[in-house]
């Protein structure tokens, strides 16, 4: 015997059978309704303008911190790094310094305080040889940037010398990359 309590259990049953069933026919003609009318574009440029640039930097260069009488040649290296766009053309040079009577062919580091002393040395573009100053083309050490950083080894060397009264000696080089 059915009762009405089943019969409405079936009805609702079959209800919402059909109510799913509908939805899920509907639901694509939906989706469809919404993109029916078309579509556009637009394009947009995404820029950049890279310009001829370089930029430098420096280590100290040390010719020690317990040196005692100078009898005999004392040679360090120090490094530059140089980065310039691709393809630009640099040269770099290095100033006097600030040692007291500097020039970029005789160098000085000059005493502290009162001290009046100087050490003489110099700084070369290779071992010894090719003084590195700052007059273009003259005396400054030439590259093409690569768009990466290009190391450039500084030699610096102190030739036997009177020696001066014991101080820390100093200079403040300068190095100027042109391009």
């Amino acid at each position: 015997m059915i009762t009405r309590k089943t019969r409405r259990a079936a009805l609702a049953t079959a209800t919402a059978v059909t109510l799913a069933a509908t939805l899920a026919a509907v639901a694509p003609l939906a989706d469809a309704a919404v993109y029916s009318n078309g579509s556009k574009t637009a394009t947009f440029d995404v820029t950049l303008k890279i310009i001829a640039d370089c930029t430098i930097s420096a280590t100290a260069l040390d010719f020690g911190q317990s040196q005692g009488v100078l009898a005999s040649t004392v040679t360090v290296n120090s490094q530059l790094s140089v980065t310039c766009t691709n393809t630009t053309p640099y040269n770099v040079g290095l100033n006097a310094g600030t040692g007291t009577g500097s020039t970029t062919s005789a160098r000085v580091m000059s005493g502290t305080g009162a001290n009046t002393g100087t050490v003489a040395f110099n700084l070369y573009q290779t071992a010894g040889a090719t003084n590195w100053g700052n007059t273009q083309g003259t005396d400054t050490r030439s590259g093409t940037g690569t768009g990466t950083a290009q190391t450039l080894t500084v030699y610096g060397s102190i030739p036997a010398q009177a020696t001066p009264q014991p101080d820390t000696y100093k200079s403040t080089i300068t190095a100027t990359v042109y391009f």
